[in-house]
């Protein structure tokens, strides 16, 4: 599984990461959990608001920071 952080490197940005990781390890699933920075990159899955949180390609928000109990739901479906 691969979740994508879409953010500039802002503090909500930041959290997410945090709260991205944190899922993956509670839950013990087997996920990457990366940083994209890239304007375009961003802007190609739609999301005109940081930060945004995709799972394996899915934009599951964008312009919040979402909850860890959240993240769990959506990396464990």
């Amino acid at each position: 599984m691969k979740i994508e952080v879409l953010g500039t490197g802002c503090a909500k940005c930041k959290k997410v990461k945090e709260l991205a990781e944190k899922a993956v390890k509670e839950t013990g699933v087997d996920a990457e959990v990366v940083k994209v920075e890239d304007f375009d990159e961003i802007l190609n899955y739609g999301v005109m608001i940081t930060p945004g949180l995709v799972v394996d390609g899915d934009v599951k928000v964008a312009g919040k920071v979402p909850s860890l109990e959240d993240i769990k739901k959506w990396i464990t479906e």
